[in-house]
């Protein structure tokens, strides 16, 4: 069977901007003297530990929160590359599931998530004498509805790739460049993201979505969702993936370990892979 591994292919962008605001971002830092990074695997905030890393050494320390949210994948990940680039890392555990205005999953659900992960990267910050505390929101961050941007703001959690103006191609490519093995991962939100606003986010649905979306990983699949809908599971991958999925016997083994994580019902959405599809119930 043919992988479905979908690689991104080499951004364009333009090589002298690229170098600018590859040193911009490590002035950044370096006029930090040292920082408490919130580290989650994904390439936004791989680059920043990255480069809290080559400016700070081990004045930089890369936080990993582990929650019933963030699926099990992602922290291996996470970890591998943390230890495998020899950086200063560590998993503290958050507890955003026990706030009952993050249960609600209403259209602010972010933003006490955010507000639990800061507040344990400012705990640490205080207690062990780091300067700043940074996370992964980058300039295209700023077209989606992302809450847990004000939660940053009230804490004064500091954005360095947003400030020193980068995309989402220019990420990748100084991540490419510097090496990082995650430079064209395809991106990976938390899990609640995958349960409708107004629907209650639990342990155990949680807990069924990383179960269903593990199917597809397993398959090798690389940009996927697998979107709650009580005993529906819709999901979302790129259209050019659509042929290899309804494959007969793809088919019939993504639905067999779908249903065998708990739903009853197996879709595909025909308007493909869209990050944050979600957010388009929200009133614009």
């Amino acid at each position: 069977m043919t992988s479905l591994l979908s690689l991104q292919t080499r951004p364009a962008v333009d090589p002298p901007v690229i170098a600018e605001k590859r040193e911009r971002l490590l002035r950044i830092f370096r006029d930090m003297e040292s920082v408490v990074v919130g580290f989650s695997g994904g390439i936004d905030s791989t680059l920043v530990a990255a480069a809290a890393h080559e400016a700070l050494g081990d004045r930089a320390l890369m936080v990993i929160a582990e929650s019933e949210s963030y699926p099990k994948a992602e922290l291996d990940l996470a970890l591998e590359i943390a230890r495998g680039r020899g950086w200063n890392v560590r998993v503290v555990e958050t507890s955003e599931l026990q706030n009952p205005e993050y249960q609600k999953n209403d259209g602010t659900r972010c933003y006490f998530c955010k507000a639990e992960l800061f507040t344990h990267l400012k705990a640490i910050a205080e207690a062990e004498g780091y300067q700043a505390i940074a996370y992964g929101a980058n300039v295209d961050d700023m077209a989606d509805w992302r809450p847990g941007h004000q939660a940053a703001k009230e804490r004064a959690v500091r954005s360095p790739l947003y400030e020193a103006g980068m995309t989402k191609p220019e990420i990748r490519e100084v991540a490419r460049q510097m090496g990082l093995p995650n430079w064209n991962k395809p991106a990976m939100a938390c899990l609640s993201s995958r349960i409708p606003y107004g629907t209650p986010v639990t342990a155990e649905t949680l807990a069924k979505i990383e179960a269903a979306e593990d199917v597809l990983r397993a398959l090798g699949l690389s940009q996927f969702r697998v979107r709650h809908h009580d005993t529906v599971a819709r999901i979302e991958v790129p259209r050019d993936q659509f042929a290899a999925l309804l494959d007969a016997e793809m088919a019939d083994r993504i639905v067999a370990g779908i249903k065998q994580a708990g739903y009853l019902y197996v879709t595909l959405d025909l308007q493909g892979f869209r990050s944050g599809s979600m957010n388009e119930m929200l009133p614009r």
